[in-house]
């Protein structure tokens, strides 16, 4: 079986692959003129984001059996057209949920208690213990929204501050503890200081950050989005923190990104809205690294590799 590496990963993956009698090849700098003829005969694709994996793309591939992505979202594939046409997916969010969990618990103590601000100071020779004064995690009302991988895995984190912890999914109920509430949208409004969101990108997320959103809260939030950029609209989030309506926002995905994570944004285009949220001290961003520490570079692609294993099974003779 040959199995098409489009993505850098993890050396696990191909060194376990080809353990097991996969036949692997490196097309990571090939062409996509040249994966399209590459392709034709894969019965195997391994990705991360660096292409858009569309019906165009994919009817190249009349062999292909699986196509395996080395992180959690999936909307860079058709998956349309791959359950019509009997291509499995992988994907491994069981791999960079502790990752994502911590990035987000340590991005809100940063935002709460103004490190950035205060190292940038401290640097420059500036002094000011009461401009750095900070809030605490503790007494505070913080809603999940998506209870997945990385979701349940933030709420076992904040389990051991003295905080409340509540939250939402639309499509997974029953999973509520002694510390977790299950609770609806309108018991995050009425209740929530820091919402978190742990979502993928799909038709009905995208801006689920909106205007319609932020004024639904009965008191003022902080916003936390380590899911996908579309998910919030930076421009109504502009305005919800000039209003007020969010106290600070911790971003580590931005709309405005470029769609394979790499290569950042042309500031120079933006609408001003945009541009003030770059300088604005409430805000805390960082380059779409949540998930991908030292150690979650090997677990996402160790985690594919058992599942591809446990479906197709090894092929040594």
């Amino acid at each position: 079986m040959k199995v098409l590496f489009l993505d850098r990963v993890h050396p696990i993956l191909e060194q376990r692959l080809t353990e097991n009698g996969y036949q692997c090849i490196d097309g990571s700098k090939t062409s996509l003129d040249e994966l399209k003829e590459e392709i034709s005969q894969a019965h195997g694709m391994v990705v991360r984001s660096r292409l858009n994996l569309d019906e165009d793309f994919l009817k190249n591939a009349p062999h292909l059996q699986f196509i395996a992505r080395a992180g959690a979202g999936m909307e860079t594939i058709d998956e349309a057209y791959c359950s019509k046409n009997g291509i499995r997916l992988f994907n491994a969010p069981e791999g960079n949920r502790n990752a994502v969990a911590e990035h987000a618990l340590g991005m809100l103590l940063a935002l709460f208690n103004k490190l950035s601000k205060g190292d940038r100071e401290v640097r420059k020779g500036i002094w000011d213990r009461e401009g750095n004064r900070g809030i605490e995690i503790a007494g505070k009302t913080i809603g999940i929204i998506g209870y997945g991988n990385n979701g349940s895995q933030f709420a076992k984190l904040l389990s051991g501050f003295d905080c409340e912890i509540l939250a939402y999914d639309k499509y997974r109920s029953g999973f509520g503890t002694e510390r977790i509430k299950e609770v609806d949208l309108d018991g995050l409004y009425e209740k929530a200081d820091v919402v978190s969101f742990h979502i993928p990108q799909t038709p009905e997320t995208i801006f689920f950050g909106s205007t319609s959103f932020f004024t639904h809260f009965k008191k003022p939030i902080y916003l936390i989005n380590l899911s996908r950029g579309k998910v919030v609209q930076l421009v109504d989030l502009a305005e919800a923190i000039d209003s007020k309506k969010v106290l600070g926002a911790c971003l580590d995905v931005l709309e405005i990104e470029n769609k394979a994570f790499v290569n950042g944004f042309q500031s120079n285009t933006l609408p001003p809205e945009i541009k003030g949220l770059l300088t604005n001290e409430r805000v805390l961003f960082s380059p779409h690294v949540g998930g991908w520490t030292i150690e979650s570079y090997f677990k996402l692609s160790n985690v594919l590799v058992d599942k591809i294993i446990a479906h197709f099974g090894s092929i040594s003779s």
